[in-house]
C-alpha cells in the first residue's frame, strides 16, 4: 500500500480536484483505492456525496467522518476506534470533518512532548497514520491519496508524516513560486523533527516513517483571459522546474522546459465548461454523458479530460511504485 499526499501551502491550484478525478481514474483501473479528506474545509468529502448524506454524517455522532476515531484519544476517553469508510462506487472515502480545525491547537502542544518519549504524544502526532492504516486494512486499499488544506499548520505536518510520497499542484504565478519556496523547506523540517521524534519512540507503537517523498509536480493551465495576457503565464511556468529543484529537491536549478522536466507529472488543460456540469451531476469529468449535457463540443473535452488524467495517474503511479 503507498499513500500519496497531495499538497500545496497556496489554495487554488486544483489540488482537491487532482484529487477527486485520480481516486475515479485509480478506481477505473482496477486498483482499490481510498481517498482521505483531511482538509477543514471538506471540499473534496462535498465533492463524492450529496448534502444529505454529509449532513447525516457529520450531525450523527456515531463516528462517521475522519475525526470521529480520534475522539476517544483526544478526550482521554479511550484509544483509537475503527473508523468508517464510505463507499463511493469503486473507491473508498474517509469522510472529512469541518471540526477538524479544532485539532491544530492539541496537535501542536503534543509535537514538542514527544522529545520527551510521551506515549500519548506519539499516538495523538500520528491518529492519521493509525486511521489511514485501518481504513486501508478495512478497505483492502492499494493506494491511499490524501487531500490537505493549503496551510502549514499542524494538521497538515500529522497528514504529511503519515505519506510516504507528496505530489504538489501548481498553477503558472507568482504565488506558486514563492510558495514553492516555502513549501520546501517546510517539508525538510517537518521530515527532520519526526525523525529526531522516532529516536525517542516508546516501544510497541506503529508509528508512521514521515518519508514525505516529493514524486513531483503538477501544473494545472488556467483558464484564458482577457485581462492576463498567455505571456503572462509563459513566463511563470518557464519559472517553475528551477524553484521546484532548488526548494524541494535542493538541487542545482535547470534550464530546460516544464515539457521536458522528468519532475512534471502532467501539464493539464483547464476545463472551464465541463467542470460545472460535472459538479452538477456529481460526477468526474470525463464520466459525463450527453444526458449530463456533455454534447457537441463537449464530447471531445471529456475524452481529452479523461486522457489526460489517465496518463497521469499512470505516471503517478510508476512514481511510487504502484503496479496497474
Amino acid at each position: 500500500m503507498r499513500t500519496v499526499a497531495f499538497f500545496n501551502n497556496k489554495g487554488g491550484v486544483g489540488k482537491t480536484t487532482l484529487v477527486y478525478h485520480l481516486a475515479w481514474v485509480y478506481a477505473d483501473l482496477g486498483v482499490k483505492v481510498l481517498a482521505v479528506d483531511l482538509d477543514p474545509q471538506a471540499n473534496l468529502s462535498a465533492m463524492f456525496l450529496e448534502e444529505d448524506r454529509l449532513e447525516e454524517l457529520w450531525l450523527s455522532g456515531r463516528g462517521g467522518t475522519v475525526l470521529g476515531p480520534v475522539r476517544p484519544l483526544l478526550e482521554g476517553e479511550g484509544g483509537i476506534e475503527d473508523p468508517h469508510v464510505e463507499p463511493v462506487g469503486d473507491l473508498g472515502l474517509l469522510v472529512g470533518d469541518i471540526s477538524l480545525s479544532g485539532l491544530e491547537d492539541e496537535l501542536s502542544q503534543q509535537w514538542p512532548q514527544c522529545l520527551d518519549g510521551r506515549r500519548r504524544a506519539f499516538r495523538v502526532v500520528a491518529a492519521f497514520h493509525e486511521v489511514l492504516s485501518r481504513a486501508s486494512e478495512a478497505q483492502e486499499a492499494d493506494l491511499v491519496l490524501i487531500d490537505v488544506g493549503p496551510n502549514l499548520g499542524s494538521i497538515n505536518r500529522s497528514a504529511l508524516i503519515s505519506a510516504d510520497h507528496v505530489v504538489i499542484p501548481l498553477v503558472p504565478d507568482l504565488y506558486s513560486i514563492i510558495g514553492l519556496w516555502s513549501l520546501g523547506p517546510r517539508l525538510r523540517v517537518w521530515r527532520g523533527g519526526w525523525e529526531e521524534r522516532l529516536e525517542k519512540r516508546p516501544e510497541g507503537l506503529d508509528l508512521p516513517q514521515g518519508t514525505m517523498s516529493p514524486a513531483g509536480y503538477v501544473v494545472t493551465q488556467p483558464a484564458a483571459r482577457l485581462d492576463r495576457p498567455v505571456k503572462a503565464y509563459a513566463r511563470w511556468t518557464a519559472r517553475i522546474p528551477s524553484a521546484y529543484r532548488e526548494s524541494v529537491l535542493q538541487e542545482e536549478p535547470v534550464d530546460f522546459a516544464v515539457e521536458e522536466d522528468p519532475c512534471c507529472l502532467a501539464l493539464l488543460k483547464h476545463y472551464p465548461t465541463l467542470m460545472p456540469l460535472a459538479m452538477e451531476a456529481r460526477k468526474p469529468m470525463f464520466h459525463l454523458k450527453p444526458a449530463d449535457g456533455a454534447i457537441g463540443g463537449h464530447t471531445a473535452s471529456v475524452q481529452d479530460c479523461h486522457r489526460d488524467f489517465r496518463d497521469l495517474a499512470l505516471r503517478i503511479a510508476q512514481q511510487i511504485g504502484v503496479e496497474i
